[in-house]
């Protein structure tokens, strides 16, 4: 247990039950903070309790009304600063609008690269986040960036509950994820695979099918890894794709469960063992709707990296030996 008066952590109301097993983790009681709407809409926001020089991690994740959570993030911020806090830390598990991170047709905004800007100027001092969407979003920042892996806990749970994983081989449903899936099949020592989604002609109401270009499934164990999953499209494609070329079972690993636009039962009939994700996002209404649905808690990594932070140690070792002697714990 860790306890030292200058931590200060607050929470936004995007996902309280991350920030109070942060903090119970820490020893350290959460700040008490009143947000509220007025009646047209506008949020304000109390902190009842000092922050001058302190150093201030606010917890607050892009999920749930994705636009007002992100404006209360900005609020604390500029609350705390205004408040002489020394130094304050966002801590977004889930980073808002990372899939808009670059500019891929014409007239497209690169709306995280708005939302960097934003946290900074509201007075923002250090991010730490999660499985960013893609990694050069840390370099939209001119302020420091800690992008932790759900990745150890991920490989700590296929060995403790994929049975014959090491006759696996981890698939990317997407090009975009391959560094992803090379780098965990590495570490696990087994084979990896690569899968195309594509329509069969050009028309958009032609189907989209999904073909494997690289590995070769037939009776292996395929362990599907991404970084999220919001309509489920991708995975429903995948694991049919995988089943339809011998797997011999199918277990998809996920980071962040947005889980939108799903519908939970189609989860439940698809070819799949477990659908596992992390709670970056609560999963509360989610798990009562897909017994498949298994989320991990990743509140020991966030508690750690607070720690490591406020006492100027490495976020590195974070992934070595620490995530190697880290528990998996399943919430």
């Amino acid at each position: 247990m860790y306890h030292n008066n200058s931590i200060r952590i607050l929470a936004g109301s995007s996902h309280p039950e991350l920030a109070q097993a942060v903090a119970e983790r820490l020893n350290v009681p959460l700040v008490p903070v009143t947000v509220r709407k007025f009646s047209n809409g506008e949020t304000s926001v109390k902190i009842s309790e000092s922050v001058r020089d302190e150093d201030v991690f606010i917890i607050q994740s892009g999920c749930g009304d994705v636009n007002d959570n992100f404006m209360e993030l900005l609020i604390l911020i500029s609350a705390c600063k205004t408040a002489s806090a020394r130094r304050i830390t966002a801590v977004i598990p889930c980073f808002p609008y990372a899939r808009m991170d670059k500019k891929d047709k014409s007239r497209a905004p690169i709306t995280a690269k708005l939302v960097a800007n934003m946290l900074v100027v509201a007075g923002c001092d250090h991010v730490v986040t999660m499985d960013l969407h893609a990694s050069q979003i840390q370099g939209f920042f001119d302020i420091p960036v800690d992008n932790l892996w759900s990745e150890p806990l991920m490989i700590s749970y296929i060995k403790r509950n994929v049975p014959g994983w090491e006759n696996g081989i981890v698939v990317s449903p997407d090009a975009g994820g391959a560094k992803r899936a090379t780098a965990m099949a590495d570490k696990l020592g087994i084979e990896f695979a690569l899968t195309h989604r594509k329509r069969d002609r050009k028309s958009q109401t032609a189907p989209e099918r999904m073909e494997i270009l690289v590995g070769d499934v037939k009776d292996k164990v395929a362990i599907l890894v991404d970084d999220m999953i919001d309509t489920g499209t991708t995975l429903s494609l995948a694991a049919r794709t995988l089943q339809e070329n011998g797997a011999r079972s199918v277990h998809a690993l996920i980071s962040h469960g947005l889980l939108s636009e799903t519908n939970m039962s189609m989860i439940d009939d698809l070819p799949i063992e477990r659908l596992v994700v992390t709670n970056t996002i609560p999963q509360q209404q989610h798990q009562s709707l897909c017994s498949k649905l298994v989320t991990i808690d990743i509140s020991p990594t966030i508690a750690e990296s607070i720690r490591r932070t406020h006492n100027g140690e490495s976020i590195s070792l974070l992934f070595g030996e620490w995530a190697d002697t880290s528990t998996v714990a399943i919430v």
